[in-house]
């Protein structure tokens, strides 16, 4: 309770008086009456616990000021845009996969009207909801049927919970990873209801280590394309297409985790080939899982491909209801496809190959335009430097390769780490919070995902030194 006499805490002002104040009219027009009164009360009781005796009185109107301050603040939305020049272009903290115009589109009409989600049109009776993406899918990956979920580590424990359930799932211990938040494939399969039995080593696999462990109680053998990591040295693996073969021959499915999935050869690109869904599909897997979000552009999901009686059990699963997705990830899922019908401008049409499609080069000239009004907004307390930098995929995509790139690093005149985390505060308290890394004592804004440079440049007019990091002396 507050130290201050009695007397003087009946010289506060009353909630009724605040809310007499002009400020507080409007509070109550824009907020309503309760939330504005919540508010006062807030202020008021902040302010009984640290006035001293010798504090002058307020005035209603700066409690009412005060309160509508505290009222704009909370109605900013907490999911806010950002500028990413982390250089890692599916960065899971900063939402993945930025999605195409046509995608966000077909969102926005699916959120304002009515739509035949689970209704046929044609017969006038109810309808099923993968449909709208079963052929799509199909026609894009040679698979016979589809399903989708509303992640790939769902696509996953559904999966297993429907063919190993109390059965038997083998899977090659060099190929039991975990992904990201410590979510372990092992844990995940345990979940799932299925009893792990792993075979070979960390770094060598071989045929006979498949064939030994086939047995009766057998559900799955299972592959895991290890997409987050890479051994190297002394190892072995069987491929997809002899383990295929293998499980075919012994009469039990093959399921292939393709994790991140992309539906095209990033060769052309300037990446590394990362199996496609295709391939996978033709190298003889029953079943293949991979992710909406990362390689393939589009928004969260999980996709199961492969046989249709396989996914026609996955089905009827009852947890498949529990992880479908809803109408406004399919229109945008459906949009995204449809863009891969149209190779040639894929890379101009949908964001996550166009970013990792840029030339060194181009990001380069662009950090060259924005160094000198950079250091012009941050004053004579840092250096800017154009640098070059190597930007990555993200999301656990490829995660040794990297492509070429440029950005700008901003290093402090004392070497202070002190004031590089008051620059990186700083920045992130702009109107749009500028995310970059530290690397070798220097803050790096890696270009390659700067679209908006005209925004960026906007925003940097509301740059101050002491930000929300304090003061960067």
């Amino acid at each position: 309770m507050s130290d201050l006499p009695a007397t003087r805490l009946r010289d506060l002002p009353s909630v009724d008086r605040v809310l007499k104040t002009p400020l507080a009219a409007a509070a109550v027009e824009r907020f309503g009456q309760q939330s504005t009164t919540r508010a006062i009360r807030d202020v008021l009781e902040e302010a009984r616990a640290v006035w001293h005796t010798g504090a002058a009185v307020p005035d209603p109107c700066d409690i009412a000021a005060d309160a509508l301050v505290r009222l704009k603040t909370a109605e900013h939305p907490s999911l806010r845009p950002v500028f990413n020049l982390t250089g890692t272009v599916l960065h899971t903290n900063l939402g993945r996969a930025l999605i195409a115009n046509e995608a966000a589109e077909a969102m926005r009409a699916a959120m304002r009207e009515a739509v035949a989600l689970e209704f046929d049109i044609g017969t006038g009776r109810r309808g099923e909801r993968d449909d709208h993406l079963r052929m799509l899918i199909c026609e894009l990956t040679g698979a016979e049927d589809a399903t989708i979920v509303n992640n790939n580590a769902a696509a996953v424990l559904l999966v297993l919970n429907t063919l190993s359930l109390g059965r038997e799932a083998i899977v090659s211990r060099g190929e039991l990873i975990e992904i990201g938040g410590a979510f372990r494939m092992p844990d995940i399969m345990t979940r799932a209801g299925a009893k792990l039995v792993e075979v070979g080593t960390t770094n060598r696999t071989h045929p006979r280590d498949y064939l030994s462990a086939i047995g009766p109680a057998t559900g799955l053998v299972f592959k895991v394309h290890t997409s987050n990591y890479r051994i190297e040295g002394f190892t072995a693996e069987v491929p997809a297409r002899e383990l295929s073969a293998i499980a075919r021959e012994r009469g039990v499915p093959l399921v292939h985790d393709l994790g991140s999935g992309t539906l095209i050869d990033l060769t052309q690109y300037g990446l590394r080939h990362e199996p496609t869904v295709g391939e996978a599909i033709a190298d003889g897997a029953d079943l293949v899982t991979f992710s909406g979000d990362k390689l393939l552009g589009g928004p969260q999901a999980g996709f199961v491909v492969g046989r249709k009686d396989l996914v026609a059990e996955v089905n009827r699963n009852p947890m498949k209801r529990a992880l479908r997705v809803d109408k406004l990830r399919l229109a945008a899922l459906e949009a995204t496809l449809k863009l891969y019908r149209n190779p040639d401008r894929l890379a101009e049409r949908l964001p996550t190959l166009r970013l990792l499609a840029r030339l060194a080069v181009d990001i380069a000239a662009q950090a060259q335009r924005l160094a000198p009004l950079l250091s012009n907004a941050l004053g004579d307390q840092f250096i800017v430097q154009v640098t070059e930098c190597r930007s990555q995929v993200g999301s656990g995509a490829m995660p040794l390769d990297t492509l070429p790139s440029a950005g700008l690093a901003l290093s402090p005149h004392s070497g202070s780490g002190q004031a590089l985390e008051a620059l990186a505060a700083a920045l992130r308290a702009l109107p749009v919070p500028v995310i970059g890394r530290v690397e070798k004592r220097a803050l790096v804004l890696d270009l390659r995902c700067l679209e908006d440079e005209a925004g960026f440049v906007a925003n940097l007019a509301n740059f101050s030194p002491g930000g929300s990091g304090g003061a960067m002396a």
